[in-house]
């Protein structure tokens, strides 16, 4: 499916690759992240996503630094209306948490930073079990009634905890959520496989994975012995470690020679075949780095190669 394609999540129609906004203002400054926005855009590509708390982590940083140069460059292209844009509340270092309150008030400061009236996409970034569903699910309904957020998701969520959100909405006619955001790969993938996976197919949800490429172990360049520089790399490698990791590595160089790409993109076409994935989230540091992402784009993998991947990477993962 080539990148300007269309999938749904909700009312919203976005293209088959997310563009993860975690690293601008991180490990890619303003003119670097300018320059992945527009190669992806030009690309064909509509779908970003964001957080309030990207990149609170970095000294010096508060958090908000990814939301405010997406505003700079979406109102520097004058292309709002073509964007997709999804962000997410609860784990900002001054807004942590899913209450009521905390929720408007992370809504506005998205807001300012995006420099839009509206958030297309808005995920509770983390279940916070301290607080009812009924009462952060009644303050994102009001986000939504105001028109400040066209639809809602959830990340990091459980299957029951999803269940019992979705049954609320349901019977109080409520704003549901449309998404989920699962940590999910051809390494890991006991985290969303299972029951969670259920509920979202049962439910007719759409599933965005994140770290889908594994912090980058997916795309070929962490071997024995060898030597990355990312900030990543420490988690990453751990996956060379294990019988599975390398089973995987020796399956992707194999099927993406068979295509003429990197392993990344048949990591990503993997994913994207799989039941309730409506599209994969990726990041790039480079625009050398987004073109063999939006590879995947043109990979039909065979129904053999499916195949022997997903055997390649039986056994779960963390």
């Amino acid at each position: 499916m080539p990148l300007h394609d269309r999938k749904r999540i909700g009312s919203l129609r976005v293209a088959p690759l997310a563009l993860g906004g975690n690293v601008f203002g991180w490990t890619a400054d303003e003119a670097q992240s300018f320059a992945l926005l527009d190669r992806y855009s030009e690309a064909g590509g509509n779908f970003i996503d964001t957080a309030d708390v990207y990149s609170a982590w970095e000294t010096g940083h508060t958090g908000g630094e990814s939301e405010t140069i997406i505003g700079n460059w979406m109102e520097s292209r004058g292309n709002r209306q073509d964007m997709v844009v999804a962000t997410k509340v609860g784990a900002h270092p001054e807004l942590k948490g899913l209450a009521g309150a905390t929720i408007t008030r992370a809504v506005e400061a998205s807001l300012k930073r995006l420099r839009t009236d509206h958030l297309d996409l808005y995920y509770t970034h983390t279940d916070d079990e301290t607080v009812p569903v009924e009462e952060f699910l009644t303050a994102l309904d009001g986000m939504v009634s105001a028109g400040k957020v066209r639809e809602i998701g959830a990340s990091n969520t459980s299957a029951d905890r999803l269940q019992e959100a979705l049954a609320f909405s349901r019977r109080e006619g409520l704003a549901r959520y449309c998404a989920v955001q699962p940590h999910y790969n051809l390494v890991v993938r006991d985290r969303y496989e299972g029951a969670l996976a259920a509920v979202v197919r049962e439910h007719g949800l759409a599933a965005v994975p994140y770290f889908a490429l594994a912090k980058g172990f997916l795309t070929g360049k962490y071997r024995p012995g060898g030597v990355v520089n990312s900030v990543r790399s420490g988690q990453a490698t751990r996956y060379l470690g294990t019988p599975q990791g390398q089973r995987v590595l020796t399956t992707l160089d194999a099927v993406a020679a068979a295509h003429d790409v990197g392993q990344a993109a048949i990591a990503l076409a993997w994913l994207a075949t799989r039941p309730t994935v409506v599209a994969p989230l990726a990041s790039a540091r480079t625009t050398e780095q987004l073109s063999t992402l939006t590879e995947f784009t043109r990979v039909n993998l065979t129904e053999t190669e499916l195949n022997v991947l997903t055997a390649a990477a039986e056994a779960g993962g963390t």
